[in-house]
């Protein structure tokens, strides 16, 4: 069995010609260049990608491999899993898969009768074989062709760094020289994955936060680490959507991962090496102001202003201010799109992968070496309950600053929770969870009508008509902030009887 470990970073085609010219290039011991063509193998109902398996053949020139992968570990684009690679002899032979439960499951006769083909991928592959340091092999490869799947085509673009012998920083560090000269960022998406999406029709979709994984023995910087690296993924498996699609939800959720890894560095600031956040906070600063700005005009227009056209379709006061409001809308998101695009991001992205990876985590640490995850977390979460709770004691409904500074204390603590929800019953943390989410909304629905009247003010400028347009929204809005005003007291209620749930060992 092999341990394949690679970075796959996302290259635009218009981008592969200066890639080509790339100075490191020159260094490579040894360049191949070949046409790949591989065919995935699952049964109707897709029982392999279920367990996490794939099976495919590859031909390279006149010779046939078989490959069986399992899935590995890996966050942020980086990868590790094992694989096993063998001549493909006409039928499919598994007994070089040394996984037993793995092999056994392969070899079920009821499984081999259901096996085909569901998807291809042809391209051209160009490999440069480096040393960047004594005892380590790395192949830099570049791959440009497509997947099809059911008559459809999709292009593939993308820079594979392979790591074949020494340390995984070498591979982050040539990453990273590439990317200062060639918009490259970090691409959580395997062309497996992709070509499934394309068999089964699945659009792209924006992807959401989903709970992380770590165990209880972990070491609070361990557990730091992963929460950190799910939060890039998070990050990075809205950019290609974002990139490609009008839809305003991959910006949104795209600050939500930055906003969260931002939360886990305050959450876990104590822990972490002096120094460690300094060159973490500039990159994620700039991204959360441009997706910010984006953010800010989209709900401006979905739920401040159009709402209020949808009502009066007939006042052209209101159409032309709806028409402004897009306009800057669109405006702020080319703005977005460019810094996501640009070399500056995706620099930005893998040196935050690289300070991650390379975070000394206290492996094979005991409990006695200092503080256990779960202790960790309950002191935390009580400093975290305890602040909530006084700023909901300072809270007025007729003091926006002191909701505003409730609804950051409250998402803190949410985040914080989500964070340790692998300690805790599912069930339990979702109730807390319920009653957080549903304050946080309430407050942030408020949030966002008391920052509208300035954005719109900005956007009617000195015009007397689009100046009566915003009266005219907050006019409509005005039942609406009085429900949501009255709503709140009842939500401090429910915080005072805030319980945090119990951690299991």
């Amino acid at each position: 069995m092999a341990q394949e470990i690679e970075l796959k970073l996302a290259l635009a085609e218009r981008d592969q010609r200066n890639f080509l010219r790339h100075p490191l290039l020159k260094q490579a011991i040894r360049r191949q260049n070949f046409r790949l063509v591989n065919l995935y193998y699952d049964t109707p109902a897709l029982e392999l990608r279920a367990r996490g398996i794939g099976l495919r053949l590859r031909a390279q020139g006149k010779v046939w491999l078989q490959t069986v992968k399992c899935a590995g570990k890996g966050m942020g684009g980086l990868s590790a899993r094992p694989e096993w690679e063998t001549p493909y002899v006409g039928h499919f032979d598994f007994s070089a898969v040394d996984h037993t439960e793995v092999r056994e499951w392969l070899e079920r006769p009821k499984l081999r009768t259901h096996i085909a083909p569901v998807f291809e991928t042809s391209f051209r592959r160009i490999t440069w074989r480096l040393e960047p340091a004594p005892g380590t092999h790395i192949a830099l490869m570049l791959d440009r062709g497509w997947i099809a799947a059911g008559g459809r085509r999709q292009a593939i673009s993308e820079v594979e760094i392979e790591l074949i012998e020494g340390d995984e920083s070498h591979l982050l560090n040539m990453a990273l020289t590439l990317a200062e000269r060639i918009p490259l960022v970090p691409d959580p998406a395997s062309k497996a994955e992709r070509g499934y999406r394309l068999f089964k029709q699945v659009p792209l979709q924006p992807v959401k936060a989903v709970p992380i994984q770590f165990a209880a023995d972990d070491t609070p910087v361990a557990a730091f680490r992963q929460i950190g690296l799910a939060c890039l993924e998070h990050l990075q498996q809205n950019h290609a959507g974002a990139m490609a699609r009008d839809d305003p939800e991959y910006i949104h959720q795209m600050r939500v991962a930055t906003r969260r890894l931002r939360a886990a560095l305050r959450l876990f600031g104590p822990l972490l090496p002096p120094g460690f956040t300094e060159p973490l906070l500039p990159p994620l600063r700039d991204l959360m102001l441009v997706l910010g700005r984006a953010r800010n005009l989209d709900v401006l227009l979905a739920e401040i202003a159009d709402p209020v056209l949808q009502a009066l379709p007939d006042e052209p006061r209101l159409a032309a201010l709806v028409g402004i409001i897009t306009e800057r809308g669109f405006d702020m998101r080319q703005q977005a799109l460019r810094q996501l695009q640009s070399a500056e991001y995706g620099c930005g992205i893998l040196r935050i992968l690289g300070i991650l990876y390379g975070l000394k985590v206290g492996a094979g640490e005991t409990a006695e070496a200092g503080p256990t995850v779960i202790d960790f977390a309950e002191n935390r979460l009580r400093r975290l309950r305890k602040k909530v709770r006084a700023l909901a004691a300072h809270a007025r409904v007729d003091d926006p600053p002191s909701l505003h500074a409730l609804r950051i204390g409250i998402k803190r603590l949410r985040y914080a929770l989500e964070f340790f929800a692998p300690l805790a019953s599912p069930k339990a943390m979702r109730r807390m969870l319920d009653q957080l989410v549903s304050l946080q909304d309430t407050l942030g629905q408020i949030n966002d009508l008391a920052n509208a009247g300035e954005l719109l003010m900005s956007c009617a400028e000195d015009d007397p008509r689009l100046r009566e347009a915003v009266t005219l929204i907050g006019g409509w809005h005005g039942p609406r902030h009085q429900a949501l005003l009255s709503a709140v007291p009842v939500g401090l209620k429910h915080l005072g009887n805030l319980r945090l749930p119990k951690f299991r060992a």
